[in-house]
């Protein structure tokens, strides 16, 4: 998919998108209760690699067009490699705008990690699973 970002009524979406989808790797992590993910989470909230590899396996099951579908394993892997909360407060309306925050929590919860309905990230709360 090209996309060019130079001119026209897309020119600051793109970037925008990218950084939407850098913010999606901290909120699919987020989760975790288990404190040896707490410990990773210290160690690999600032993991660029990790991170990119949570955007490229997941951003198409997070993104506001679409039907939910369940992440494939690669993506699961990249979520459970990661833990985000440290980012979640960087989530704003803006970033809001370009991903369906249910589908990131029924990736995250589908992916195994455990969410705990009145979780906040960004201006979302999360809910019950009614999954």
């Amino acid at each position: 998919m090209a996309i060019s970002s130079s001119s026209g009524p897309l020119s600051g979406t793109v970037p925008r998108l990218g950084l939407a989808m850098l913010v999606v790797a901290g909120i699919l992590a987020l989760i975790s209760s288990n404190s040896s993910y707490q410990v990773m989470a210290a160690q690999d909230c600032k993991n660029k690699s990790a991170l990119g590899s949570l955007v490229s396996q997941c951003s198409n099951y997070v993104k506001k067009s679409g039907p939910k579908v369940k992440p494939l394993p690669p993506c699961c892997k990249a979520v459970k490699a990661v833990d985000v909360q440290c980012v979640c407060d960087l989530v704003t309306k803006e970033v809001e705008e370009y991903i369906d925050m249910n589908k990131v929590v029924y990736v995250a919860r589908t992916c195994g990690k455990t969410i705990k309905s009145g979780t906040k990230c960004g201006s979302y709360t999360v809910h019950e699973d009614t999954n």
